[in-house]
């Protein structure tokens, strides 16, 4: 069992090993998404780029980076992830709309 902090949030949420990270936020109430996002975000198939986080620790608790985030994220800091690609394994410290 995994703990994912959300730091803007103040909220930890529990999730099972291999639990998708964007989908774990959904569900527990977390908005991932800056305004645009919103409108035009492609539902977890890694093709919008809009549901960027930055992960604070606990980075070796994820799954490596997919070639969408490889494609999206290529002028971002390493730490930064597409939450839809983004598997957890571990415990997580997480920013959203960094």
């Amino acid at each position: 069992m995994a703990s994912i902090k959300f730091v803007n949030e103040d909220k930890i949420v529990f999730a099972t090993d291999g639990a998708n990270l964007r989908q774990k936020a959904i569900e527990n109430g977390i908005d991932i998404y800056k305004f645009v996002g919103k409108l035009t975000n492609c539902g977890g198939y890694g093709q919008c780029g809009t549901c960027i986080v930055e992960i604070n620790e606990g980075m070796e608790h994820l799954s490596p980076r997919t070639n969408a985030e490889d494609r999206k994220l290529k002028r971002k800091p390493d730490n930064y992830r597409l939450a839809c690609q983004t598997m957890v394994n571990g415990d997580v410290s997480v920013t959203t709309k960094p």
